[in-house]
């Protein structure tokens, strides 16, 4: 799964949202109906990825709305034990960087 989530990662930091969705939804999807933790915060990941595309296609509002669902999910990052916190940690990192550019007006 590591390879998975850097490839999330490069994807994220390739500006290829939709293609960082489709990462994280191979492992998420197979497990969505799970009642855990660490698959709601794969889901928040998948929000993340989605809202950046959105935004990317000049969809402001439904972004933002989406980004929201991104945060529901974060605080999960200090509840869970996994051998991937780590990881989950770092992709948050990249995805608040990636929020904080979009914020601000940058093209990342």
């Amino acid at each position: 799964m590591t390879k998975i989530f850097d490839e999330f990662i490069k994807r994220l930091d390739e500006r290829r949202y939709y293609d960082a969705h489709e990462s994280i939804e191979s492992i998420w999807f197979p497990r969505r109906f799970e009642d855990c933790d660490e698959v709601r915060l794969l889901k928040g990941f998948i929000n993340a990825a989605v809202s950046f595309e959105l935004h990317k296609q000049s969809k402001i509002e439904a972004s933002k709305k989406v980004y929201l669902n991104y945060l529901k999910y974060r605080p999960l990052l200090y509840k869970i034990d996994s051998i991937h916190l780590n990881k989950y940690q770092n992709i948050a990192q990249h995805i608040e960087k990636i929020q904080t550019y979009i914020q601000l007006g940058y093209k990342k």
